[in-house]
């Protein structure tokens, strides 16, 4: 995956973006920022160097969903697409779900099993980390 260019975007088509590799393997979250952000159970997220990523059509909105975090949709869809965090200043997440190709990236892990609501219990054998994992190098 390390020469991998990766395209995705929103439901609508309106934004659109590319990136380079993944940094870490994806993981699945089930924190409950993330959890009322996407109204899901749970979302899966890629990390690339924010140096590789860029927009191709329409930006998205971005908002400061908490201290130091910002996540950007879709101003036409609502298309949940990205989280920065202003510590992590050198990466980007990107939802697993809106690559063009998601079937080509599995998570490895879930994270924050502790917000996790009740009936989340998954039985997929990946690890489930109480909170966040070490993150593993690809």
């Amino acid at each position: 995956m390390a020469n991998l260019l990766l395209t995705g975007g929103c439901f609508c088509g309106e934004v659109r973006y590319q990136c380079g590799a993944l940094l870490y393997p994806a993981t699945l979250c089930h924190c409950e920022s993330c959890r009322r952000v996407s109204g899901a159970h749970v979302v899966a997220w890629i990390t690339v160097a924010v140096e590789t990523f860029v927009f191709t059509k329409t930006k998205p909105l971005e908002f400061n969903s908490s201290k130091q975090v910002f996540r950007s949709f879709c101003p036409q869809c609502g298309t949940p697409l990205t989280y920065r965090r202003e510590q992590r200043a050198g990466e980007i997440d990107i939802t697993l779900a809106t690559l063009d190709r998601p079937s080509e990236v599995s998570p490895i892990d879930h994270i924050y099993m502790e917000d996790a609501v009740l009936w989340d219990r998954p039985k997929d054998g990946l690890p489930q980390f109480v909170k966040t994992r070490n993150v593993p190098s690809l």
